[in-house]
């Protein structure tokens, strides 16, 4: 008796299924990174909601009142800080509004003088506004009734303090890494499919030597890479470099072949072009959300800042937004180079003893 042969249309779709059921990249991709990316986005907004904002009262005589008016709202955290810490936080988009003392006035609320307020925010941050609009309705709720405080406000416009100073720097890290890892591990991973590193395997030439012209050939688009969203950043935003355009340069190359050997660590034992992908955006997506690219990591717990500087791309970003943003010379980001440094030998050393060439 003849088995029954089924329409070729459902034996092709039922071998697909297969093989995709076999690829385990593809499964943990489809059903399991959607719902940690959930979770790490739920964190992160857990406690700093769109409702919720980071006011910094600065430091000096009535500021005390002012962090008792503050206090009673729901949708304000506020804390108090100096003026150059407040700064430096509003810079790096971890507050949202600076609340200033601007002049003393001889009306008292609970013991403590109130005052004209300076209100210090960018306008071009959604959130700022409506931290701003948010802080003052609190103050005037808290006083019982309006216009017994002078309010000014204090644009921010000087480069360095905006949130586009804050996303430049990112979208460098990020370009930097995906170059690094795409540009290095598909490479590897389509010669692997085309048959190509078997044959490369039957010549006297060295692992090593392999994986370091694939890596020098990086540094033929770095700059050029790096150049474009500098003077991009330049011209239509007018985001300047305080710092050296060399320490600049040096800190992109150790970020870029740190992803490098990244890249090649995950090209080292992949056999498709699928599982490489997986593998390589298991890598990135998290480091997009916690690395401080688009928002500053410290909206999650403080408990998870270690592991989060510990990311390779936290560390460039960071280090990024010292040199453009900061004026740091490089001895000042030690931290952030040691960290980029090891996964650097890590990841090659790593890479050459698990590499394939079949």
């Amino acid at each position: 008796m003849k088995d029954k042969v089924m329409h070729p249309l459902v034996e092709l779709t039922i071998a697909r299924i297969k093989e995709s059921v076999r690829e385990p990249e593809m499964l943990f991709w489809v059903f399991v990174f959607p719902i940690l990316l959930a979770v790490a986005l739920g964190i992160a907004f857990r406690e700093s909601s769109a409702d919720t904002f980071r006011i910094a009262v600065e430091e000096s005589t009535g500021s005390k009142g002012v962090m008792k008016l503050l206090l009673p709202s729901e949708d304000i955290e506020p804390v108090m800080l100096t003026s150059e810490e407040a700064e430096e936080q509003l810079r790096k988009g971890k507050i949202d509004l600076i609340i200033g003392i601007d002049q003393i006035y001889n009306v008292r609320q609970e013991g403590d003088a109130l005052t004209a307020l300076v209100f210090t925010y960018d306008e071009t941050r959604s959130n700022s506004m409506a931290a701003r609009m948010t802080g003052q309705d609190a103050i005037e709720r808290g006083l019982g009734r309006k216009d017994i405080v002078s309010i000014r406000d204090n644009r921010v416009e000087t480069p360095g303090s905006r949130y586009i100073d804050f996303l430049i720097p990112g979208l460098i890290g990020m370009n930097l890494m995906g170059s690094g890892m795409w540009g290095v591990g598909f490479a590897l991973v389509l010669a692997r499919t085309r048959k190509l590193l078997k044959r490369l395997a039957a010549t006297p030439m060295r692992r090593s030597h392999y994986f370091l012209g694939f890596m020098l050939s990086r540094m033929l688009f770095l700059i050029p890479e790096v150049a474009i969203l500098v003077v991009l950043g330049r011209i239509i935003f007018n985001v300047r470099v305080s710092g050296s355009a060399l320490d600049l340069v040096i800190v992109s190359i150790l970020g870029s072949m740190t992803f490098a050997g990244l890249g090649m660590l995950v090209a080292a034992r992949s056999r498709t072009i699928e599982g490489a992908s997986g593998w390589m955006n298991f890598i990135m997506m998290p480091m997009y959300i916690l690395s401080g690219c688009f928002f500053s990591y410290e909206r999650f717990p403080e408990f998870s800042f270690p592991f989060i500087r510990a990311l390779p791309l936290t560390a460039l970003n960071d280090a990024l937004r010292a040199v453009i943003n900061d004026g740091r010379p490089l001895y000042a980001i030690w931290l952030e180079l040691s960290v980029m440094s090891v996964w650097l030998i890590l990841s090659v050393v790593v890479s050459l003893k698990i590499f394939r060439w079949q």
